[in-house]
């Protein structure tokens, strides 16, 4: 095989790209949304839309969905433009404020909502995928946040999306409905579907992201795999039984934090651990109960946003 079949090939096989920004500029008066922004979304892809508030997420989406024009640069969803009715007609939307009738009936909102579609779900499978089946027969308005929440990713999920965009969707649910939530999602990503995520808890976005962007003052400070971008720092963090002292292990070189928490020393190291590690080691045979973790998504994110501001 030649180099440009081989190239041919592998591009052949990659999944199609179903929403798309680049270069994308954006301003409101004075104030700089977007900054040549650039996201790629694929079928079959959960990709975590990262940022402090005021960073450009609900601008991005907001693209996306049609609703705003960019003032310059290329913004596609399935390769059109989003304010036309092809492909807004393959997504299902989830945003962080939903304003529903308080007095209609659960079930009702879902079958109001399927007619939309060409092509919807049953209302029990998306009961099911939401896990409200037992609140069907219930006035949306009597519902808690976390419920209503759920009845919210369910009429998403109605016409059958081939993109899904979910901005925050976990908010205000309790442990048990989140992970859930999270399984669904997981299913349906299985299943070709593609999801843009925004969320704050970022254990969220580690656990289901195939990839993350992370903006800021509305220009991408990173963007790859949740291990690439754990990879932008060097933290790790040691924890263990011992008998040294805090504040002496708090002036040991590489070292740039030290406390006891539930009588464990946890060590935070802002350079490669084994140093500190030997160094633990040989000042303490007692040593017990060792740990090291590598830095999550969480303070790679704090690291790049701080640098950011």
């Amino acid at each position: 095989m030649t180099r440009i079949e081989s190239i041919a090939s592998r591009g052949a096989c990659d999944p199609p790209v179903q929403a798309v920004l680049r270069a994308v500029h954006k301003t409101y008066g004075a104030q700089r949304a977007l900054d040549g922004v650039d996201l790629t979304l694929a079928r079959g892809q959960l990709l975590a839309l990262l940022g402090p508030n005021g960073a450009g997420k609900t601008t991005a989406i907001a693209l996306l969905l049609g609703l705003i024009r960019a003032d310059a640069g290329t913004v596609e969803l399935f390769g059109a433009d989003p304010q036309t009715l092809a492909p807004r007609r393959r997504i299902g939307v989830m945003l962080q404020s939903g304003a529903l009738p308080d007095t209609l009936r659960v079930g009702e909102l879902l079958r109001i909502t399927a007619n939309y579609y060409l092509r919807p779900r049953a209302l029990a499978e998306c009961a099911e995928l939401a896990g409200i089946g037992d609140v069907l027969h219930r006035p949306y308005g009597k519902l808690s946040g976390g419920q209503q929440r759920r009845v919210q990713f369910a009429l998403a999920l109605c016409g059958r999306p081939e993109l899904l965009f979910l901005d925050e969707p976990t908010v205000g649910m309790d442990i048990a409905a989140r992970e859930r939530l999270w399984a669904t999602m997981r299913t349906l990503v299985g299943e070709g579907c593609a999801i843009l995520l925004t969320t704050h808890y970022l254990e969220e976005a580690e656990a289901l992201a195939d990839r993350v962007t992370v903006l800021a003052r509305g220009r991408v400070l990173a963007a790859g795999t949740v291990d690439e971008i754990r990879a932008r720092t060097q933290r790790t963090r040691i924890r263990c039984r011992s008998a040294l002292a805090v504040e002496a292990v708090r002036n040991w070189p590489g070292v740039c934090e030290s406390r006891v928490e539930n009588g464990l020393l946890t060590i935070t190291t802002l350079q490669q651990a084994e140093p500190v590690l030997r160094r633990l080691l040989a000042e303490d045979a007692t040593v017990s109960a060792l740990e090291v973790q590598r830095a999550g998504l969480g303070e790679a994110f704090t690291e790049l946003t701080r640098e950011a501001a």
